[in-house]
């Protein structure tokens, strides 16, 4: 999908990029290889050259961060399939109150099947964030960009987050799929633990503050909670990854 979009070029939007897809060009390859296209100006088509060779420049260095400016974060799903080995799926959990007063207690991150946990007060850092961000390309997660990362960077002051950001919460209301995650998983058959189904945020904050007076299997049930809330952004990332090619890639035109 990454090398058939045209929307990062200046003054294309959507109804331009899918006029070029009608007209056959389908792909970045395709565009360079025209001498003129219908609509654009020669020099227009000059720039556009220029900046898909310097695009497929980026790419070929695998220099994720270039897209995330190039392209508007409503976009960035379109980088899922190209740098998804190395995408993060982050998930965090709090002490239930505003990001100013709260405190950030859990924090899931999950990457190529493996499952971490960063835990307040043990293994949780900005360090350690900053460390698991800036190895990777793309970043996952749920409404992430409005609760977790601003939670995330008023905590850690100085936490650059500059790669791609896949959220799933507004890419499924662009398909019509509304709802939170557990609703989401229920729609599209993603399973989870039957003793997980019914725990939401607010029991991950209770179970912070019963762990926080010495009780560690309050700890563990809410390591699991936020586990299957991390893993499950995999699963969903792919179901909603491909509804958006249908409905927004070359093949819907």
């Amino acid at each position: 999908m990454l090398t058939s979009t045209f929307v990062h070029l200046a003054g294309i939007g959507p109804a331009t990029e899918r006029r070029l897809w009608q007209h056959g060009i389908r792909d970045w390859s395709t565009f360079l290889r025209e001498s003129t296209l219908p609509g654009i100006s020669a020099p227009r088509k000059a720039l556009y050259d220029a900046q898909l060779l310097a695009a497929q420049d980026h790419l070929d260095r695998r220099n994720a961060v270039y897209f995330a400016d190039c392209l508007h974060s409503r976009d960035h799903w379109r980088l899922y399939r190209t740098f998804g080995a190395r995408a993060l799926y982050l998930d965090i959990e709090t002490t239930g109150i505003s990001a100013q007063e709260g405190q950030v207690t859990i924090v899931g991150l999950y990457r190529n099947g493996r499952m971490s946990t960063l835990i307040r007060g043990e293994s949780l850092s900005q360090e350690r964030l900053q460390e698991e961000l800036d190895r990777s390309d793309l970043l996952v997660t749920f409404f992430g960009s409005v609760f977790d990362i601003p939670f995330l960077q008023n905590q850690f002051r100085g936490l650059r987050v500059s790669i791609p950001h896949f959220d799933l919460c507004f890419a499924s209301r662009r398909l019509g799929l509304q709802g939170g995650l557990k609703h989401l998983e229920q729609e599209l058959d993603i399973p989870r633990a039957p003793d997980l189904r019914e725990m939401d945020g607010w029991e991950a904050v209770r179970l912070w503050f019963q762990y926080r007076t010495g009780d560690e299997a309050a700890l563990d049930r809410l390591v699991r909670y936020n586990a299957a809330d991390t893993r499950n952004l995999e699963p969903l990332a792919e179901l909603v990854y491909d509804r958006l090619v249908a409905r927004y890639g070359p093949d819907a035109t």
